[in-house]
């Protein structure tokens, strides 16, 4: 009896090609994978960072209310002042550009430099609805990203001789400065401190400069770039940056306006 048996044979298929129809489908699902991702970082950007911002800054600005001992509720009504003290003139003067600052009566001292990264202000553009706190500095990080308005470190303080210049996003962490290019010449813009109350008044627009274009936030602002954009002597100026055109850092938009009041706390 014969016990050898032959080794079983395993057949083996035969490869076979990706059909044209089987590419196209994995293609397809990957396309609206990345898609969905791409989505997901637009919605991130244009809808969460803007509503953690804003949240962030609007809790910010009534901190400091609380504490100036203001409420919530924002009001600027000050008190009668006390016996033999001088009331500064609240009047502004017919001419937009004047300052009040030929009055001595009416030179509340500027709130000391703050620290770095502190939120020590309130800006406020009744046109656009907008109250959003001043911090000092001009960092994406620690300033810029969390809805805030920031300072250009060594330009004037509020109220002070010079250039009052700040910059805020105009997309995404909380957008500030987005509708900035709606201002128009006699639009109001406020600046609120622990000391005082300064009213600016908006005289000139920029609607386009270089990203470098230093010039615009001098002590005596003008333009580097475009001729004759800005000023030619000394004032009391507020200067606000932003980019343009949107969702691009391409360029410089640039708001001047000039200190028509103050009105000490």
């Amino acid at each position: 009896m014969r016990t050898d048996r032959r080794p079983a044979v395993v057949a083996q298929g035969r490869y076979r090609r990706p059909t044209a129809r089987r590419v196209l489908w994995n293609g397809a699902e990957v396309a609206v994978t990345l898609g969905l991702v791409v989505l997901l970082l637009v919605v991130h950007q244009l809808w969460w960072t803007n509503r953690q911002a804003r949240a962030g800054a609007d809790r910010q600005v009534q901190a400091l209310e609380r504490q100036w001992g203001e409420g919530s509720g924002g009001s600027t009504e000050r008190t009668e002042p006390a016996a033999g003290t001088v009331e500064p003139s609240d009047t502004p003067s017919d001419d937009p550009s004047a300052t009040p600052h030929d009055d001595n009566r009416t030179k509340p001292a500027p709130p000391p430099q703050p620290n770095w990264d502190q939120a020590y202000a309130i800006l406020g553009i009744p046109r656009l609805g907008l109250r959003a706190p001043v911090a000092q500095g001009i960092s994406k990080s620690a300033v810029l990203n969390h809805g805030y308005v920031g300072h250009y470190p060594g330009t004037a303080q509020p109220g002070g001789a010079g250039n009052f210049a700040l910059a805020g996003h105009r997309n995404t962490h909380g957008e500030p400065f987005r509708y900035i290019n709606r201002l128009r010449r006699g639009d109001t813009l406020t600046v609120q401190t622990k000391t005082a109350s300064y009213t600016y008044v908006v005289d000139k627009t920029l609607a386009q400069t270089s990203a470098g274009d230093g010039g615009v936030i001098n002590p005596v602002p003008r333009s580097g770039v475009v001729p004759g954009a800005g000023y030619g002597e000394p004032g009391y100026y507020i200067t606000l940056t932003t980019c343009t055109p949107e969702f691009t850092s391409k360029y410089r938009l640039v708001v001047w306006g000039k200190l028509s009041r103050m009105s000490p706390r």
